[in-house]
């Protein structure tokens, strides 16, 4: 009797010792949770203050188009796609500096391209759907460290605000208004998978801070999903009888290069009901490689990137890509892309 109610204390003991050390290990999580999300709101409140300062003059806006036969036609959008810039990636030829170079020709090759357009019909309005992996983040793999040209801070509140606000204004200059649809990508994650919230992502950052730098321009707007607890994953961009799934591209599983039946499979999954928006296109980025693939009556249209050589890319997957980026015409009363540009940005 006396062995039995020994051991029966010997367990007591232990399960007592077991709760004790899993309560402490509990409140130790908490206290590190809080410590990052307190972190974090510090950081993002003092960045408000700061920018809170800034005023910059709204552009002047384009002068009246010359009035032809273009007047009669109906109008259309020019939607530029812009996706997967990773400032601050470091490669044999590119560099936060090249990037920039790349996006401001990108700015002006839109311009060129409308100007040809506006020869048939009226192009008043430019779309800029922001894909995500605006930035290259600094520790979301092992090794990254070794890759950049700049910190997280630089990324984040110097080169890509800067490069973004420059881009916008210079469309500004040349479009009566300028819409930005922005989506969140993979390389906007803070530290790690699973460190930090999904809402704690560098791109959802650099879009609200763009946002206020802009906040003096009334030809300006962005349009953002801010779910809470969650990643600005998706959303859908509506021009007329046109609209088009917004996404950065990672959600597609693949193996050793593009996932064509992971992307099937996505699509038609979203496109059935997944998401409760209906939708007849998808824009993507994330793959790096210019395409337009039919899924019966849908097209994905996947956008390229601004970066140049990539070694890792070359060993593991025997792949790479010219800097490009995708410049749709959408007439909005037919729903559909009217004319397409891949534009090569070297």
């Amino acid at each position: 009797m006396s062995d039995s109610l020994g051991n029966e204390a010997d367990t007591a003991d232990r399960l007592a010792r077991m709760t004790s050390e899993r309560d402490r290990l509990a409140r130790q999580l908490h206290e590190v949770k809080h410590k990052q999300a307190d972190y974090l709101n510090t950081v993002w409140e003092a960045t408000t203050e700061a920018i809170g300062r800034i005023r910059l003059a709204p552009v002047e806006p384009p002068g009246p188009p010359d009035i032809g036969q273009s007047a009669l036609r109906t109008e259309e959008y020019a939607v530029a796609l812009l996706s997967d810039l990773q400032t601050g990636k470091l490669t044999p030829d590119y560099d936060s500096r090249v990037c920039r170079d790349r996006v401001m020709r990108y700015a002006q090759r839109i311009v060129r391209l409308a100007e040809v357009q506006r020869l048939h019909h009226p192009v008043r309005h430019c779309i800029v759907p922001m894909l995500g992996d605006m930035v290259e983040g600094v520790d979301i793999f092992p090794g990254q460290q070794w890759l950049i040209d700049s910190t997280l801070y630089d990324q984040l509140f110097n080169t890509t605000p800067a490069l973004l606000v420059d881009f916008v204004r210079y469309l500004l200059g040349h479009f009566e208004t300028v819409t930005v649809y922005a989506v969140d990508g993979n390389h906007g994650r803070i530290g790690r998978r699973g460190q930090f919230g999904p809402m704690d992502n560098a791109d959802r950052m650099l879009y609200r801070i763009v946002s206020m730098l802009l906040r003096d321009e009334p030809r300006f707007e962005l349009k953002m999903t801010d779910p809470q607890g969650e990643r600005n994953w998706y959303q859908v961009m509506e021009l007329g009888a046109y609209s088009a799934l917004l996404i950065h591209g990672d959600q597609i599983r693949g193996h050793s290069g593009f996932p064509w039946y992971g992307l099937g499979k996505k699509v038609n999954g979203w496109g059935s009901g997944g998401i409760p928006e209906p939708f007849k296109d998808v824009f993507m980025g994330h793959y790096h490689q210019l395409g337009r693939i039919p899924l019966n009556h849908r097209s994905v249209w996947c956008n390229g990137s601004t970066e140049s050589t990539n070694t890792f890319a070359s060993e593991t997957l025997a792949a790479q890509s010219e800097p490009s980026q995708w410049l749709l015409f959408v007439d909005p009363d037919a729903g559909r892309v009217t004319a397409s540009y891949g534009v090569d940005l070297r």
